[in-house]
């Protein structure tokens, strides 16, 4: 049931196949043209673990991270299902380890992900993750389109 997640510098355009178990398959696109130098792992591969993930990434930005602002968007079945921004990097006492990294430099992070409050039921999710210099989203720095397809329902 354990799966490991791993991709590095992928062809732009090009769906990859990140993991698969008996309830849970995941892969990912960039959403631009341009290839990216990044890794990502997420384990176990499991939604039954009452999603409680471990997760690193490892990524060379194209650009400073002085201010960062993450956006997801969640669609189940065709349907948006969720918007959630968050402000990571507002360059003044941040908190996170990314915030500071410069343009050309390798940035490591561990870090969990939890979701107990969220019941994912059975279906097909398509999750956009969007990450901006800047406060009006004109500027992004890196976008991935994930695909996650839920097996069998968890509850």
């Amino acid at each position: 049931m354990f799966g490991l997640l791993f991709f590095i510098l992928f062809t732009p355009g090009v769906s990859e196949f990140i993991c698969t178990s008996s309830d849970l398959e995941m892969s990912y696109t960039f959403c631009d043209s341009t290839a990216h130098a990044f890794t990502f792992n997420l384990t176990p591969c499991s939604i039954m673990h009452k999603y409680d993930w471990k997760a690193a990434l490892t990524w060379i930005p194209r650009g400073d991270i002085h201010f960062l602002k993450i956006v997801f968007s969640v669609w189940f079945d065709d349907a948006k299902a969720l918007l959630w921004k968050e402000l990571l990097c507002s360059g003044a006492d941040d908190e996170y380890s990314v915030c500071g990294t410069l343009k050309g430099e390798t940035l490591v992070s561990a870090f969990d992900i939890k979701g107990s409050r969220i019941n994912f039921p059975k279906g097909d999710y398509s999750i956009i993750v969007q990450g901006f210099s800047d406060d009006s989203e004109n500027n992004m720095l890196l976008c991935l389109n994930f695909t996650m397809i839920v097996k069998q329902d968890v509850f």
